[in-house]
């Protein structure tokens, strides 16, 4: 085994001379998880101490690795040397808030304690609580200094940097009321740790301490949402070196028609890399037949020379794939006359195409229909790659709607300040969330236009979703003081929860994060009032039926999470593996118009 690890780091470029940390980020999905703990046992099994530490919200690095891990530092018993931890953004949040409210509580009146409750209550509370958390890692040699490598699966966004780079003195100006809707509330804890903070930040841009791995697919739009990762990175002097190309399909796969295709579109996509991705050392580790759980398996995914063992090939007619049809979603959505319909997903599952199918289906039975993104990816006019007759397409852009909104506050709330209170207050709209505010006045209104149209949004990633519906969720709570209880009012939150007029699609893939991340994603929803309505599985293999031994075996693999769907979702339809790219109206159309599920 020690041959063969050695063997191994001179064979992965991200794996030569690593430094002690390493941070893997990328979409949901691409397999970032798995790349991080088989780099975690390799360089255990080099006779390295590692601590591996998950900062996902939707870990499964404990079912990875078969051990039940949490909140608290876990030895892996089955690899001397090697201990994981998953930080709990949630438990951080509520212990984030509790230090900043605990001491106030009693002191201050309910109504400014429930206030303050609020302000801390969004998704860049989460972000900023689980650096908290992990700054430690980085920067506390008596507690972490045994180890010789700290392994993140997850980095920092860009957006949670920003925020921490932001200067002034946030408490003084919440103090002194001058705050907008914002991330000030959760920045209003941060500056006794200022020195911290920057100490970590100060770390993560030093590439002799820390070294970031991007993981992606070789899909288009994979590798455009990880140059845009790497971009919003580059913007904080946080610099990627290392770029880890997984899942490619390998010759195994065999020259049928499906194979052959899918193997054609990886290369054109390899080809037309970002040139910001092109300049870095590039890793390609090929796609398994089996998915990445146990340490058989993870000891398998980075050598590129081990053959795999030679398995019973499961038979399709042992995998049930049940006959969910996307065109019997379309039916019952077109019933209601008008209406708005949400695909929501983590970047990469393929939203922006069952979100584009979907509003292509219902233009060509004659509907007027409006289709637009909240993703500032917007992939929408590239997926239609032209018009269609009954169908308008709008993006909001959050560029245009940020500024459209800072003009807007300095203009009004701005009006009566000193220089210095319009000083505070440009600082207080520099904040990253300041966005997530603009872009929801825009959501508002397409949401409105679904009273009398029928409006698909291909939504933005899901952290970026969550702060829209937290911010209709404030916008709603506070038009209920205002008007109260009989108010003859309709906030956009209550007409998401409508599910008369909404309809929620929870996109997917078969393969556990993304199922996982739905999973926790429709959590969330249900927690605000709104119940997804429908999931679609997309591009399952499975319902590809293909003819190869090793494609039968992932189909096989994907078995367990239809499963899992079937039993969280009243609606499912399974879309499979296309031989042709889902691009234009007529193959968008054929998406929903054709019996592509199979049973």
């Amino acid at each position: 085994m020690l041959r063969r690890n050695k063997l191994l780091l001179t064979m992965m470029r991200f794996l030569t001379d690593p430094p002690r940390s390493l941070f893997f980020t990328g979409k949901g999905g691409v397999g970032k998880t798995s790349v991080a703990c088989a780099t975690a046992v390799t360089l255990a099994e080099q006779g390295k101490q590692v601590l591996l530490v998950s900062t996902d919200p939707a870990s499964n690095v404990g079912q990875v690795l078969g051990v039940t891990i949490g909140n608290t530092i876990t030895s892996i018993p089955d690899v001397p040397r090697l201990s994981a931890l998953e930080i709990d953004p949630e438990q951080a949040a509520h212990a984030y808030r509790e230090r900043i409210i605990g001491p106030v509580r009693g002191l201050l009146p309910d109504k400014e304690i429930a206030s303050i409750t609020e302000q801390l209550s969004g998704s860049c509370t989460t972000e900023v609580a689980s650096f908290n958390e992990f700054t430690a890692l980085l920067s506390d040699e008596t507690v972490f200094g045994q180890y010789d490598h700290v392994l993140f699966d997850t980095a920092p966004t860009g957006h949670t940097i920003r925020l921490l780079q932001l200067p002034g003195s946030w408490t003084d100006f919440l103090n002194d009321g001058k705050g907008d809707a914002s991330c000030l509330g959760p920045l209003a804890g941060l500056d006794k740790q200022r020195t911290v903070y920057a100490d970590a930040v100060a770390a993560l841009k030093d590439p002799t301490r820390t070294r970031l791995v991007l993981v992606t697919r070789a899909q288009a739009s994979a590798l455009a949402e990880v140059d845009r990762t790497n971009d919003e990175l580059s913007q904080t002097g946080i610099h990627a070196t290392h770029l880890i190309v997984n899942g490619v399909l390998p010759a195994a796969a065999g020259e049928e028609d499906l194979a052959t295709a899918v193997r054609a579109r990886e290369t054109s996509a390899l080809a037309r890399m970002p040139a910001g991705l092109a300049g870095m050392q590039v890793d390609v580790i090929e796609l398994k037949s089996a998915n990445m759980i146990g340490l058989p398996a993870l000891r398998l995914l980075l050598d590129g020379d081990a053959s795999e063992p030679d398995e019973r090939a499961t038979t399709l007619d042992e995998v049930d794939v049940p006959a969910h049809r996307l065109r019997t979603l379309v039916d019952e959505i077109e019933r209601g006359g008008h209406g708005l319909v949400m695909c929501m997903g983590k970047g990469g599952v393929g939203k922006t195409t069952i979100a584009a199918a979907i509003a292509v289906a219902l233009a060509h039975r004659g509907h007027q229909v409006h289709l637009t993104t909240t993703d500032p990816a917007a992939h929408v006019e590239e997926t239609l790659h032209g018009t269609v007759d009954g169908l308008r397409v709008s993006r909001i852009d959050p560029v245009e709607a940020t500024r459209e909104y800072r003009e807007r506050i300095m203009s009004t709330k701005g009006k009566n300040l000193d220089d210095a209170g319009r000083a505070a207050l440009h600082e207080d709209l520099l904040s990253p969330c300041t966005e997530e505010v603009a872009v929801f006045g825009q959501f508002s209104r397409v949401i409105s236009a679904a009273r009398h149209e029928f409006v698909v949004v291909d939504t933005a990633p899901t952290g970026h979703t969550l702060l829209l519906l937290d911010a209709a969720g404030s916008y709603h709570r506070d038009i209920v003081r205002q008007m109260g209880s009989n108010g003859g009012f309709r906030t956009p939150m209550m007409m998401l929860q409508d599910p008369d007029l909404t309809k929620v699609i929870l996109v997917t893939l078969p393969e556990p994060t993304p199922v996982t991340e739905a999973r926790v994603l429709q959590d969330d929803l249900q927690r605000a009032g709104i119940h997804p309505w429908a999931w679609v599985v997309n591009t399952s293999l499975a319902a590809a039926q293909p003819e190869s031994t090793f494609l039968r075996r992932r189909a096989a693999a994907e078995a367990e999470q239809i499963a899992v769907v079937e039993s969280l979702a009243s609606r499912v339809a399974i879309v499979p593996l296309l031989t042709q790219e889902p691009i234009g109206e007529s193959p968008l159309a054929a998406i929903v118009a054709s019996p592509l599920s199979v049973a």
